[in-house]
């Protein structure tokens, strides 16, 4: 299999040593992926606005994999105040409302204290239609 390495230009990629995302077979990691407008490299200062941003460079991520919100089978979401959770409700139903993954929730810190909320996706490229399903 060819591991297929994914950025999104974030500087901070580079500066850690890590890949939005890694491409293995039909697999897509997406690492955590905090609120950053990356083009402006600025932060919403609300949760539910973070996730909104989540999740569009979560999206982004996985068409240059060949995959949507759809194709996500695994969630995980870290935020550092509970309180902030409920309002993310909303946002994470419209996003991955149909994909319904398995999903986990942790309360912890953040790398700033700016940070609201930081979502780590796992999904699978789907197979062609004429592709036999593996068993």
């Amino acid at each position: 299999m060819t591991r297929r390495l994914i950025s999104s230009g974030s500087r901070f990629e580079e500066e850690i040593g890590y890949s939005r995302a890694v491409v293995e077979g039909d697999h897509v990691w997406v690492s955590g992926t905090t609120g950053y407008d990356y083009a402006t490299m600025t932060i919403a200062p609300d949760a539910a606005a973070q996730a909104e941003q989540c999740f569009r460079n979560i999206a982004a991520a996985l068409a240059q994999a060949g995959c949507t919100l759809d194709d996500v089978v695994r969630v995980l979401f870290i935020v550092p105040d509970r309180a902030d959770w409920p309002a993310c409700w909303p946002v994470v139903r419209r996003h991955l409302g149909r994909a319904r993954p398995a999903a986990t929730l942790i309360h912890a810190g953040l790398q700033t204290p700016e940070m609201r909320i930081e979502i780590e996706a796992t999904a699978r490229i789907p197979r062609p239609p004429s592709e036999p399903a593996a068993g």
